[in-house]
């Protein structure tokens, strides 16, 4: 849309309800984890389990049938539909379209993963029953990030890209998109609220689990370059606080702000694979076993994507495949009502099939370049990096010592943390801006939400992450709280997906296409 064409909204409208139950319940399991962290991290455990273990074949049914959706709307009739006018053009270029679609999709955690994942698989039972590390240690990394993940991201941008520039609905919110089997009554009504609700809260848990996650790197990068004596906790809320500074600047500034640092982060997204790729010295390793883990995937993709482990001999799937399903459902709140908005002008062939080569294609690349480099360096002698991970299980000093191995590591460390902090801040802005959309009972195509209401949920989407960093949660514990909160998610994607069919059926006919 046209940055001049926006106008604010009326702040009359605002839905309170919808705006203040996430913020107290946001707030009190903060409070919970401030004062009670050992017991509230047990209890988030316990209904981790239940979903997680107990329930995980959902998820993973959830992720094949949503790939095969995908497949689906882009070589059926339904690809032909424009999101918008039939004769209309996209309203972003391609790279433009693609780095706003990419950043606002996946936050820093991807270089976080990039770096260190493949040592979390390498102590794995499953990757002995598999064959060597070599072999399987860079597989997983890519199949967890690509095809089923974005598939999730670009099937529902479609519902939300068609319910906003076709049938131009004024509820920008995920019982707006359910509308069209609930009927309007519900969707208006007490299960349109429910609705809205697990959507919004899944949407903090999500943020939650991306900062908590990565931010820590972050401040260890600082200690390390500037040998800062107090603790990585400390420095990880001060890189919050700035973090959400910059992005709470850049969503006030709307799509033109959002637009600039989305371009500006993935220049250095790629800058970084580039100078890792050419002075790292693992290059030829980094291509060679890049090729042979994507043919690994390809060849293996039904496998790795059914695989239950049901007599529970590695728990890999609960530990790995289900967590990163749920995980990427929690945030399909934001990322694809995001991409469904800056898709106007694209067929539905456009957005799916142009998701997956940008979407996947720089995921892709960052896990063969970055993780390679690693995995190459282990098996050249530059350090057993393998070893260090059994021994401490700290990921942000093992990450800082794989970087240590390059020429000009301090360098590359500036440069990652750069990145990270750009990819917070386009991940987060564009999250701001959809959950203030929310707080309104309606918001027209043109439409802005008013900066106060922006404003409130740019700080909302920090407490919680604050929270788990303050009361150290596990990476078990945060990676619970996406499982938790994508069981109600799965059943709304349902919901709007069979919407989207139903309502795109009638659509077709009413414009009599073919």
């Amino acid at each position: 849309m046209n940055e001049k064409q926006l106008k604010t909204a009326d702040k009359s409208r605002i839905d309170w309800m919808i705006t203040l139950v996430p913020f107290i319940l946001i707030l009190g399991l903060a409070v919970y984890l401030f004062i009670f962290p050992e017991q509230a991290n047990g209890v988030i455990s316990q209904v981790r389990f239940f979903f997680g273990d107990t329930l995980g074949s959902y998820y993973i049914i959830i992720g094949i049938g949503v790939l095969i959706v995908s497949l689906f709307l882009s070589f059926s009739k339904y690809g032909n539909i424009v999101l918008g006018e039939q004769t209309e053009k996209p309203q972003y270029n391609f790279f433009t379209w693609g780095s706003m679609m990419f950043t606002c999709g996946l936050a820093a955690d991807i270089l976080f993963y990039s770096f260190a994942e493949w040592t979390m698989y390498a102590t794995n039972p499953h990757i002995e029953e598999m064959g060597s590390i070599m072999e399987w240690a860079g597989v997983f990394p890519l199949f967890h990030w690509s095809f089923i993940p974005w598939a999730f991201y670009l099937v529902l941008a479609v519902a939300f890209g068609f319910m906003l520039h076709c049938r131009k609905r004024d509820k920008q919110r995920y019982s707006e998109a359910c509308l069209p089997v609930i009927g309007e009554k519900h969707a208006h009504g007490l299960l349109g609220r429910v609705i809205d609700l697990f959507a919004l809260f899944a949407l903090l848990a999500g943020t939650a689990t991306t900062f908590s996650v990565a931010t820590p790197l972050m401040a260890e990068i600082i200690v390390t370059l500037f040998g800062i004596s107090i603790s990585r906790t400390a420095v990880t809320i001060i890189i919050l606080l700035i973090t959400c500074a910059v992005y709470t600047y850049a969503v006030l500034h709307g799509f033109k702000g959002i637009s600039f640092l989305a371009k500006l982060c993935i220049y250095l997204f790629f800058g970084l694979q580039i100078l890792v790729l050419l002075i790292g010295g693992q290059g030829r390793f980094i291509i060679e076993n890049g090729v042979q883990s994507l043919g690994k995937m390809f060849q293996n993709f039904i496998g790795l994507s059914t695989y239950m482990d049901p007599v529970r001999g590695n728990n890999f799937p609960q530990d790995w495949t289900i967590y990163y399903w749920a995980y990427w459902m929690v945030w399909c709140i934001c990322a694809p009502f995001f991409i469904g908005n800056i898709s106007r002008g694209r067929t539905i062939k456009q957005v799916v099939l142009g998701g997956y080569v940008f979407g996947v294609g720089s995921t892709i690349s960052s896990f063969v370049i970055l993780g390679n480099y690693g995995l190459g360096a282990q098996i050249a002698g530059k350090g057993d990096f393998i070893a260090q991970y059994a021994e401490s299980g700290d990921l942000y000093s093992l990450i800082i010592s794989i970087v240590k191995t390059m020429p000009a590591a301090p360098f590359i460390l500036i440069i990652t943390m750069l990145c990270m902090i750009l990819f917070y801040a386009t991940s987060f802005d564009s999250i701001a801006y959809t959950a203030a959309c929310y707080s309104y009972k309606r918001l027209g195509e043109n439409e802005k939400p008013h900066t106060m209401i922006t404003l409130l949920w740019c700080l909302l989407l920090i407490v919680l992450p604050i929270a788990l960093v303050f009361s150290e949660s596990s990476m078990n514990n945060i990676q619970s709280v996406s499982i938790i909160s994508a069981f109600p998610i799965g059943i709304i994607m349902i919901l709007m997906i069979w919407s989207f069919f139903k309502d795109a059926k009638k659509y077709r006919e009413e414009k009599g296409l073919k």
